[in-house]
Protein backbone atom coordinates (compact mmCIF):
# COMPACT_ATOMS: atom_id res chain seq x y z
CA UNK A 1 0.00 0.00 0.00
CA UNK A 2 1.78 3.26 -0.78
CA UNK A 3 1.14 6.31 1.50
CA UNK A 4 -0.40 9.88 0.23
CA UNK A 5 -1.67 12.75 1.76
CA UNK A 6 -3.29 15.73 -0.93
CA UNK A 7 -1.85 19.17 0.53
CA UNK A 8 -5.69 20.33 1.40
CA UNK A 9 -6.77 17.43 3.58
CA UNK A 10 -5.72 16.36 6.93
CA UNK A 11 -6.28 12.63 6.59
CA UNK A 12 -3.53 10.23 5.48
CA UNK A 13 -4.51 7.49 3.24
CA UNK A 14 -3.26 4.07 1.45
CA UNK A 15 -3.63 2.74 -1.79
CA UNK A 16 -2.91 0.06 -4.13
CA UNK A 17 -3.84 -0.26 -7.63
CA UNK A 18 -1.84 -3.75 -8.39
CA UNK A 19 -5.69 -5.11 -9.67
CA UNK A 20 -6.90 -2.73 -12.22
CA UNK A 21 -10.58 -3.56 -11.06
CA UNK A 22 -12.99 -2.74 -9.03
CA UNK A 23 -12.24 -0.56 -6.01
CA UNK A 24 -12.50 -1.43 -2.44
CA UNK A 25 -12.52 1.22 0.78
CA UNK A 26 -11.29 -0.16 3.91
CA UNK A 27 -12.51 2.49 7.08
CA UNK A 28 -11.17 0.97 10.52
CA UNK A 29 -11.97 1.08 14.14
CA UNK A 30 -11.98 3.07 16.70
CA UNK A 31 -8.31 3.76 18.65
CA UNK A 32 -6.12 1.74 15.93
CA UNK A 33 -5.45 2.46 12.32
CA UNK A 34 -5.79 1.30 8.54
CA UNK A 35 -3.06 -1.18 9.86
CA UNK A 36 -5.94 -3.52 11.56
CA UNK A 37 -6.85 -4.38 7.98
CA UNK A 38 -2.94 -6.35 7.15
CA UNK A 39 -4.75 -9.90 6.36
CA UNK A 40 -7.35 -8.13 4.06
CA UNK A 41 -4.94 -6.23 2.27
CA UNK A 42 -2.24 -9.02 1.74
CA UNK A 43 -5.49 -11.52 0.42
CA UNK A 44 -7.36 -8.76 -1.83
CA UNK A 45 -4.04 -7.80 -3.66
CA UNK A 46 -4.19 -8.35 -7.59
CA UNK A 47 -8.04 -8.73 -6.57
CA UNK A 48 -9.31 -5.77 -6.42
CA UNK A 49 -7.69 -2.26 -6.16
CA UNK A 50 -7.61 -1.37 -2.18
CA UNK A 51 -8.18 2.31 -0.78
CA UNK A 52 -7.88 2.28 3.12
CA UNK A 53 -8.07 5.82 5.51
CA UNK A 54 -6.83 6.79 8.37
CA UNK A 55 -9.59 8.24 10.28
CA UNK A 56 -9.13 11.80 11.51
CA UNK A 57 -7.20 11.34 14.82
CA UNK A 58 -5.72 8.30 14.27
CA UNK A 59 -2.87 6.73 12.41
CA UNK A 60 -1.05 9.38 10.44
CA UNK A 61 -3.84 11.65 10.37
CA UNK A 62 -3.16 13.11 13.54
CA UNK A 63 -1.36 16.62 11.80
CA UNK A 64 -4.73 17.90 11.87
CA UNK A 65 -6.10 21.89 12.45
CA UNK A 66 -8.88 22.15 15.45
CA UNK A 67 -11.53 23.36 13.22
CA UNK A 68 -11.06 19.76 11.37
CA UNK A 69 -14.19 17.91 12.25
CA UNK A 70 -14.45 14.22 11.72
CA UNK A 71 -17.86 14.86 10.15
CA UNK A 72 -15.89 15.84 7.14
CA UNK A 73 -14.78 12.55 6.30
CA UNK A 74 -16.62 11.63 3.36
CA UNK A 75 -16.20 14.90 1.96
CA UNK A 76 -12.40 14.36 2.57
CA UNK A 77 -12.86 10.73 0.79
CA UNK A 78 -14.92 11.87 -2.40
CA UNK A 79 -12.13 14.11 -2.85
CA UNK A 80 -9.47 11.21 -2.58
CA UNK A 81 -11.54 9.67 -5.33
CA UNK A 82 -11.74 12.49 -7.59
CA UNK A 83 -7.91 12.92 -7.21
CA UNK A 84 -7.76 8.90 -8.02
CA UNK A 85 -10.59 9.04 -10.51
CA UNK A 86 -12.60 6.61 -8.30
CA UNK A 87 -16.13 6.32 -9.81
CA UNK A 88 -17.50 3.66 -7.39
CA UNK A 89 -16.35 1.36 -4.40
CA UNK A 90 -17.20 -1.68 -2.35
CA UNK A 91 -17.11 -0.26 1.61
CA UNK A 92 -16.56 -2.23 4.50
CA UNK A 93 -16.11 -0.53 7.72
CA UNK A 94 -15.76 -1.92 11.41
CA UNK A 95 -17.36 -0.35 14.35
CA UNK A 96 -16.81 2.88 14.29
CA UNK A 97 -15.39 2.13 10.53
CA UNK A 98 -19.27 1.53 9.63
CA UNK A 99 -20.04 4.93 10.89
CA UNK A 100 -18.36 6.72 8.11
CA UNK A 101 -19.86 3.98 5.37
CA UNK A 102 -22.75 4.78 5.82
CA UNK A 103 -22.31 8.31 6.04
CA UNK A 104 -20.68 8.05 2.63
CA UNK A 105 -23.49 6.19 1.40
CA UNK A 106 -25.72 9.08 2.48
CA UNK A 107 -23.98 11.81 0.83
CA UNK A 108 -22.73 9.79 -2.56
CA UNK A 109 -24.62 7.17 -3.13
CA UNK A 110 -24.15 6.67 -6.76
CA UNK A 111 -20.34 6.33 -5.44
CA UNK A 112 -21.31 2.84 -3.46
CA UNK A 113 -21.30 -0.64 -5.27
CA UNK A 114 -22.03 -2.07 -1.67
CA UNK A 115 -21.67 -1.88 1.90
CA UNK A 116 -20.53 -4.34 4.34
CA UNK A 117 -20.84 -3.16 7.62
CA UNK A 118 -19.24 -5.19 11.01
CA UNK A 119 -19.89 -4.29 14.55
CA UNK A 120 -21.92 -0.77 13.72
CA UNK A 121 -25.43 -0.06 13.55
CA UNK A 122 -27.95 1.71 10.67
CA UNK A 123 -27.05 5.43 11.47
CA UNK A 124 -30.14 6.33 10.06
CA UNK A 125 -32.07 4.56 12.31
CA UNK A 126 -30.63 4.48 15.65
CA UNK A 127 -32.42 3.77 19.39
CA UNK A 128 -31.64 6.69 21.48
CA UNK A 129 -32.08 4.79 24.60
CA UNK A 130 -29.17 1.92 22.94
CA UNK A 131 -26.85 5.13 21.95
CA UNK A 132 -27.32 6.29 25.36
CA UNK A 133 -26.30 2.79 26.87
CA UNK A 134 -23.38 2.81 24.51
CA UNK A 135 -21.99 6.26 25.55
CA UNK A 136 -22.35 5.48 29.01
CA UNK A 137 -19.73 1.96 28.43
CA UNK A 138 -17.70 4.16 25.92
CA UNK A 139 -16.86 6.68 28.54
CA UNK A 140 -16.05 4.39 31.71
CA UNK A 141 -13.56 3.26 28.98
CA UNK A 142 -12.19 6.85 28.06
CA UNK A 143 -11.84 7.65 31.52
CA UNK A 144 -9.15 5.37 31.51
CA UNK A 145 -7.54 6.38 28.98
CA UNK A 146 -7.22 9.93 30.83
CA UNK A 147 -4.81 7.99 33.25
CA UNK A 148 -2.51 5.79 30.94
CA UNK A 149 -3.12 4.59 27.10
CA UNK A 150 -1.86 1.32 28.19
CA UNK A 151 -3.90 0.41 30.83
CA UNK A 152 -6.85 2.06 28.52
CA UNK A 153 -5.41 -0.47 25.23
CA UNK A 154 -4.77 -3.49 27.99
CA UNK A 155 -9.28 -2.73 28.66
CA UNK A 156 -9.95 -2.13 25.12
CA UNK A 157 -8.09 -5.02 23.90
CA UNK A 158 -11.01 -7.36 25.26
CA UNK A 159 -13.17 -6.13 23.75
CA UNK A 160 -12.08 -5.27 20.68
CA UNK A 161 -10.81 -8.94 20.07
CA UNK A 162 -11.31 -12.39 20.77
CA UNK A 163 -8.62 -14.51 19.91
CA UNK A 164 -5.48 -14.10 22.02
CA UNK A 165 -3.28 -13.05 19.01
CA UNK A 166 -5.91 -10.20 17.85
CA UNK A 167 -6.27 -8.62 20.91
CA UNK A 168 -2.24 -8.25 20.80
CA UNK A 169 -2.22 -6.94 17.58
CA UNK A 170 -5.20 -4.49 18.34
CA UNK A 171 -3.32 -3.51 21.76
CA UNK A 172 0.02 -3.15 20.16
CA UNK A 173 -2.24 0.10 17.57
CA UNK A 174 -4.19 0.75 20.91
CA UNK A 175 -0.86 2.29 22.06
CA UNK A 176 -0.26 4.80 19.24
CA UNK A 177 -3.27 6.66 19.91
CA UNK A 178 -2.95 9.93 21.15
CA UNK A 179 -5.15 11.68 23.90
CA UNK A 180 -5.31 14.54 22.15
CA UNK A 181 -7.38 12.67 19.03
CA UNK A 182 -10.64 12.00 22.18
CA UNK A 183 -11.82 15.61 20.71
CA UNK A 184 -12.46 14.83 17.05
CA UNK A 185 -14.60 12.33 18.11
CA UNK A 186 -16.85 14.19 20.22
CA UNK A 187 -18.17 15.16 17.12
CA UNK A 188 -19.32 11.57 16.06
CA UNK A 189 -23.03 11.76 17.05
CA UNK A 190 -23.89 14.64 14.67
CA UNK A 191 -24.25 11.85 11.87
CA UNK A 192 -26.64 10.33 14.17
CA UNK A 193 -29.99 9.92 12.83
CA UNK A 194 -29.03 12.69 10.29
CA UNK A 195 -30.34 11.37 7.09
CA UNK A 196 -34.04 9.66 6.59
CA UNK A 197 -34.00 5.90 6.14
CA UNK A 198 -34.63 4.68 2.44
CA UNK A 199 -34.71 1.79 -0.08
CA UNK A 200 -30.98 1.29 -0.77
CA UNK A 201 -29.66 1.22 -4.39
CA UNK A 202 -27.25 -1.48 -3.36
CA UNK A 203 -26.70 -4.29 -1.70
CA UNK A 204 -25.79 -4.12 2.12
CA UNK A 205 -24.03 -7.07 4.63
CA UNK A 206 -24.38 -6.11 8.25
CA UNK A 207 -22.73 -8.90 10.62
CA UNK A 208 -20.09 -9.13 13.93
CA UNK A 209 -18.60 -12.02 15.44
CA UNK A 210 -20.67 -14.57 17.48
CA UNK A 211 -18.37 -13.27 20.76
CA UNK A 212 -19.14 -9.18 20.56
CA UNK A 213 -21.60 -7.88 23.20
CA UNK A 214 -24.54 -9.53 23.21
CA UNK A 215 -26.34 -6.16 22.26
CA UNK A 216 -24.36 -5.88 19.18
CA UNK A 217 -25.98 -8.94 17.95
CA UNK A 218 -29.10 -7.86 19.31
CA UNK A 219 -28.92 -4.60 16.36
CA UNK A 220 -27.29 -6.70 13.65
CA UNK A 221 -30.30 -8.96 13.97
CA UNK A 222 -32.84 -5.81 14.15
CA UNK A 223 -31.12 -4.30 11.07
CA UNK A 224 -31.34 -7.61 8.59
CA UNK A 225 -35.28 -8.16 9.89
CA UNK A 226 -35.73 -4.54 9.14
CA UNK A 227 -33.98 -4.09 5.88
CA UNK A 228 -33.91 -7.71 4.51
CA UNK A 229 -30.50 -7.59 4.10
CA UNK A 230 -27.42 -9.94 3.91
CA UNK A 231 -26.49 -10.79 7.34
CA UNK A 232 -22.97 -13.14 8.75
CA UNK A 233 -22.68 -13.83 12.77
CA UNK A 234 -18.46 -15.01 11.96
CA UNK A 235 -17.93 -18.02 14.74
CA UNK A 236 -14.67 -17.79 16.74
CA UNK A 237 -14.75 -13.59 16.39
CA UNK A 238 -15.48 -10.89 18.23
CA UNK A 239 -16.08 -6.93 17.72
CA UNK A 240 -13.23 -6.65 15.04
CA UNK A 241 -14.00 -9.78 13.63
CA UNK A 242 -11.41 -9.31 10.77
CA UNK A 243 -8.79 -9.98 13.05
CA UNK A 244 -9.77 -12.41 15.18
CA UNK A 245 -10.89 -14.62 11.68
CA UNK A 246 -9.40 -13.20 8.51
CA UNK A 247 -9.55 -16.19 6.54
CA UNK A 248 -13.32 -16.58 7.53
CA UNK A 249 -13.77 -12.97 7.11
CA UNK A 250 -12.50 -12.27 3.64
CA UNK A 251 -14.48 -15.16 1.78
CA UNK A 252 -17.35 -13.50 3.67
CA UNK A 253 -17.11 -10.14 1.57
CA UNK A 254 -15.52 -12.18 -1.62
CA UNK A 255 -18.66 -13.97 -1.56
CA UNK A 256 -20.77 -11.38 -0.95
CA UNK A 257 -19.28 -8.84 -3.36
CA UNK A 258 -19.33 -11.26 -6.08
CA UNK A 259 -23.40 -11.95 -5.38
CA UNK A 260 -23.57 -8.25 -5.57
CA UNK A 261 -22.02 -8.10 -9.05
CA UNK A 262 -24.78 -11.12 -9.95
Amino acid sequence: MKQYKLENLPITYYIDTSANKDWVVFIHAAFVDHRMFEKQFEYFTQKYNLLAVDILGHGNSINAKKVDSIENMSFWINQIFEKHNITAAHFVGVSLGSVFIQDFANKYEDKVLSLACFGGYDINDFDLNKQKSNSKAQMKMMLKAIFSIKWFAKANKKISAYTSKAQEEFYQLNLQFKKKSFMYLSKLSNLINKYPSKQRQYNLLVGCGEHDIPMEIEIVNEWVEKEQCDKVILPGAGHCANMDKPKEFNACLENFWKASQQ
